[in-house]
């Protein structure tokens, strides 16, 4: 197999949740420079067409609608729409997520909180791998990639945040993450004898464009490479586990955080 063509994605299709901002955005951007038809989605479809019109000035197959990734039917109705438009679907790349409202801490923590990011991080990933899963099943072929964070296996340090004004992540957050890792171990292991693979990408500290810059600062600090990851340091870990270059790889829980953990 020659290693250039294993990373074609020409005549492949991909659906990227969340993927009108920051990661999802790069995530989308890699899988359509390789040659893959693009579909971006999430609750702001407005945003999505948007993004989507920027990347097609650039010469890229992207195409934006709006998606509530928590919702069954919405998420149902993304995947038969791109199939009935395609003929197919390659890529599933379950990045929508994040904290439902500001974390909140044990002994006080909001039960209500806690719920409300378990739903939108756990339940959405499970909705679009399962609805994708069905799509596979039956090409026997496939890719569903899910998006943790180092934090789902490892917690965070209180002191680091001290004097920043910046709000760290809760159980909420770790305990979404931690569970969408698992998930995915068990969607390799169901799904392999389809000829699906299932992985996980775990990022760590990759701050927005309008981060706290004392808090990016900090990050930097802390991480071997002496610098803070950029949306675009995810793109490499997709190119792999969406293409056939790693259709050997199932069950990983790929780590894209400069180091930041090896300490």
């Amino acid at each position: 197999m020659n290693i250039k063509d294993a990373f074609d994605m020409k005549g492949r299709t991909a659906i990227v949740t969340g993927g009108g901002t920051h990661l999802g955005k790069a995530m989308a951007t890699a899988l359509a420079e390789m040659g893959a038809s693009v579909v971006i989605a999430s609750r702001r479809a407005a945003l999505c067409e948007e993004v989507a019109e920027e990347l097609r000035r650039q010469g890229l197959d992207i195409t934006g609608c709006g998606c509530d990734v928590t919702v069954e039917s919405e998420v149902d109705a993304l995947v038969n729409s791109v199939v009935e438009e395609h003929g197919r679907l390659d890529v599933m790349v379950c990045n929508a997520g994040g904290s439902a409202a500001p974390a909140t801490h044990i002994p006080n923590g909001s039960v209500d909180e806690f719920i409300a990011t378990l739903e939108l991080n756990v339940r959405g990933t499970y909705l679009c791998a399962q609805a994708a899963a069905r799509v596979m099943v039956e090409q026997r072929r496939g890719s569903i990639i899910t998006v943790g964070s180092i934090h789902g296996s490892l917690t965070t340090d209180k002191r680091f945040y001290e004097g920043l004004g910046f709000g760290r992540g809760g159980p909420a957050y770790q305990s979404s993450k931690g569970a969408i890792i698992n998930l995915t171990r068990n969607l390799a292991s169901e799904l392999g004898e389809h000829g699906i693979t299932a992985n996980c990408i775990s990022p760590g500290q990759i701050p927005r464009p309008d981060a706290n810059p004392e808090m990016v600062q900090r990050c930097a600090d802390n991480i071997p490479f002496s610098r803070g990851g950029e949306a675009d340091d995810l793109k490499g870990a997709v190119a792999l586990l969406a293409s056939q270059a790693g259709a050997w790889i199932t069950g990983h829980n790929l780590i894209v955080d400069g180091g930041w953990s090896i300490w």
